[in-house]
């Protein structure tokens, strides 16, 4: 009776396991249990909602002659990961103790670099997750006494880091109405009936988001990963397997390749296009009307990429399958399942509309970018599109606001202690030396900041340690300040698709399945050569007509 008890026990356990799983859609309920004590059975507990259950009884002497299962793996080390730590202090005290400080710079200032280099090396390292690092580099200026208190935190009041967490919260609010996902099963309907067609209509859906979607990340693993998934399994392609190249594997390299030129044609498509802006500032470069400035400069060479990558990719990569003439039918048939836009959504495209046009139009008259990204989620928060529990549990955007704030802080006082000017001056020298023009100058420093980004796992990471130096250097060679820092900041969009781990995007991609990890470094090299050449090329004479250079 004990042994028939226990088995069945572990029937429904495994009932209920398999349920769980193998059902696409599944409502956890809390579960209801009435335990009966008997002679054979002594206790039952069940936990949800993982649905697990222990029974303890009295064992027969044949279940006790039973193999026991294995011992349970140890535990994962607490705390950082000792290699990366050691290298990363390392990295801090060698610059600190052992290199001779120059005389240009003051002790202040050479005691904050190897803090900061420090604080970047374990940001590429990784000992601990990049907030938890940040943080430390900040405690780290402080204990010493590099920055005082006030100065250290100064940068929690940047009107910047509070623009890029509100965009995290605008995502949420995208995502949670379900109108991002309605926005883009449209452009499937209207140009999937081919793979080509189809990968345009993603491309161009994701570039017009960026309008009311501030945040790659957020686009990606939000809206266009789970279409995409969709529209490969309902074409039986699938990650994995030899079928990934028959559709999943060519939208996935075309969307992550185009996301370079989606997020760099608007000031507001990516975060870190509002953390170079804030940079530039600190170097000197003050750039007039930010929103209409960056798009004007960025739209032309932005179109023509968008426009030849899916081709380009299309003989690259080809898909095994040419012709998709089903993906209309289906979106079609979703979009009669989502019904009409509901009042949430209506409401999201209002609030996101609104705020847009204060984006473009504020400083005309007086409201500044962050302000307008205020008014527009406390609309939202009030409305009920988003709720606060949404904007506290969205653990990107204060991660992100705790060490941009950091890196920010950092690269300011590095300019202002006069460290950055001195790197920028060596290297003006050494350029000087080798009689090189400035765009001969430009062209080595720009394609130097693309290459370094294979050390960088994140397009922000690699902004707030390098844009300030790159900039003062391409400034003091000779570059105009504001082509310059422009141009920067869209190399820094267009690194991010180099490899696997070069920004959240291309890790959640890489993540689906569909591509190995050969075609991924082996495309994305490829591709940042051609967008070099599109940007370069295309870019160089809409710069010159616009009276950059």
């Amino acid at each position: 009776m004990e042994s028939l008890a226990l088995r069945s026990i572990s029937l429904s356990a495994s009932y209920l396991s398999l349920h769980r799983s193998s059902s696409k859609s599944f409502a956890l309920l809390p579960p209801s249990i009435s335990v009966h004590t008997s002679p054979t059975l002594r206790s039952l507990s069940i936990s949800s909602p993982r649905f697990t259950l222990r029974a303890t009884a009295s064992s027969s002497p044949e279940e006790q002659n039973k193999p026991q299962p294995p011992p349970p793996s140890p535990p994962q080390p607490q705390g950082a990961k000792l290699i990366p730590l050691a290298i990363s202090v390392s990295i801090g005290l060698i610059v600190r103790f052992l290199i001779p400080r120059p005389e240009q710079v003051t002790s202040q200032g050479w005691q904050l670099l190897s803090i900061f280099l420090f604080t970047i090396s374990g940001l590429v390292l990784g000992p601990l997750p990049v907030g938890a690092w940040a943080f430390i580099g900040l405690t780290a200026s402080i204990v010493t006494k590099t920055l005082p208190f006030s100065t250290a935190f100064a940068a929690f009041t940047n009107e910047l880091i509070w623009l890029i967490a509100i965009s995290f919260f605008f995502a949420r609010g995208f995502i949670k109405t379900g109108l991002g996902d309605r926005i883009a099963t449209y452009f499937v309907k209207w140009l999937g009936k081919s793979t080509l067609g189809l990968s345009y209509g993603l491309a161009f859906c994701e570039t017009l988001m960026g309008l009311i979607m501030p945040s790659t990340m957020a686009r990606a693993g939000g809206v266009f990963l789970p279409v995409i998934k969709s529209l490969a399994i309902s074409a039986g392609s699938y990650p994995g397997d030899p079928s990934s190249r028959k559709l999943g594997s060519f939208l996935i390299q075309t969307q992550l390749q185009c996301s370079g030129a989606s997020g760099a044609i608007l000031l507001t498509s990516a975060a870190q296009n509002l953390l170079c802006l804030k940079l530039a500032r600190e170097v000197g470069v003050v750039i007039s009307n930010p929103w209409i400035t960056w798009f004007k400069v960025a739209s032309v060479p932005a179109f023509v990429s968008l426009l030849c990558t899916p081709l380009i990719i299309y003989k690259l990569y080809p898909p095994e399958l040419k012709h998709t003439p089903e993906a209309p039918a289906a979106a079609a048939k979703k979009l009669e399942r989502l019904g009409p836009i509901t009042k949430n959504e209506w409401i999201m495209l209002g609030a996101m509309a609104f705020t847009v046009s204060l984006w473009v139009f504020g400083e005309a008259i007086g409201i500044a970018s962050v302000v307008s990204a205020m008014i527009g989620l406390s609309t939202l928060l009030l409305l009920g599109v988003i709720n606060w529990d949404d904007c506290l549990s969205d653990k990107s955007a204060w991660d992100s606001l705790t060490w941009f704030a950091v890196l920010i802080g950092m690269a300011g006082q590095l300019t202002n202690l006069g460290v950055v000017a001195w790197m920028s001056d060596c290297v003006a020298k050494l350029l000087q030396s080798l009689s090189l023009t400035w765009p001969a100058s430009f062209i080595i420093l720009q394609a130097c900041y693309l290459l370094i980004h294979y050390l960088f796992a994140s397009q922000t990471g690699h902004a707030g340690a390098l844009y300030p130096p790159f900039l003062a250097m391409q400034i003091a060679a000779g570059v105009p300040g504001v082509l310059a820092a422009l141009c920067l900041a869209f190399n820094n969009n267009l690194s991010g698709a180099l490899a696997h781990y070069s920004g959240g995007p291309a890790a959640l991609y890489y993540g689906a399945g569909y591509v190995d990890l050969r075609d991924m470094f082996r495309v994305g090299f490829v591709m940042a050569l051609v967008q070099a050449i599109i940007w370069g090329g295309v870019g160089s004479f809409w710069w010159k007509f616009l009276g950059l250079y």
